[in-house]
């Protein structure tokens, strides 16, 4: 299993947080999940899930489903539980795999939760996120690479939600280059971000 967690680790969601929050953390419910995509999204060429569940001491992945109705699908799989949860946890202690845009967005998330900045000025962090290239778009359509970091007013958030309406939310695009070490540009992001009420400094984006 060890070759699976470590080929896709960068390929499903957000390998940062507790235990139950992992891309493929398991429970009695069935849950589906996104294995691969192709580099121009889901919704172009379709992607790869399978249903993950846990039966007693067995995980069970199956039901798997090919959108982009191309190639053979895998077998079921089984794994035994105490085995399963084992390797997740090492797969999500693992860092030898992150580039520097990953290192960058695991560092300046785990400053911003910490400090919980965000909620002293009544905001919710989304997420901080690596903004890769994209070497098939023309470079003026799209941001340098670096870190995302989207969050909202949670106050705003809730009246818009019970109005029917559409909250807002805010987003740092924060550059990253090769030319210095992660960690000093990463403290330069935090420092920016922590200076002010982040909703004065960050860019409003549609929710």
């Amino acid at each position: 299993m060890r070759w699976r967690l470590r080929a896709r680790q960068r390929r499903i969601g957000n390998w940062r947080g507790p235990a139950g929050s992992l891309p493929l953390a398991v429970s009695d419910e069935p849950r589906r999940i996104m294995i691969t995509e192709p580099d121009c999204t889901a919704g172009c060429c379709g992607a790869l899930y399978v249903t993950v569940r846990r039966e007693g001491d067995v995980v069970i992945w199956d039901a798997w489903e090919n959108t982009g109705n191309t190639g053979s699908l895998p077998a079921v799989m089984r794994f035994e539980a105490a085995q399963y949860e084992a390797e997740l946890a090492r797969a999500a202690a693992d860092r030898s795999w992150e580039e520097p845009l990953d290192t960058a967005a695991r560092l300046l998330e785990e400053i911003l939760v910490e400090s919980r900045w965000f909620e002293r000025w009544g905001c919710v962090l989304i997420g901080v996120w690596p903004r890769r290239g994209e070497p098939d778009v023309p470079e003026e359509l799209t941001s340098p690479e670096g870190v995302d970091v989207m969050f909202h007013d949670a106050h705003a958030h809730v009246h818009a939600h019970e109005s029917g309406g559409r909250g807002t939310s805010y987003g740092y695009e924060l550059p990253v280059t090769g030319g210095e070490p992660v960690e000093e540009q990463v403290r330069r992001c935090a420092e920016r971000i922590l200076a002010d009420d982040p909703r004065n400094t960050a860019e409003i984006r549609e929710a």
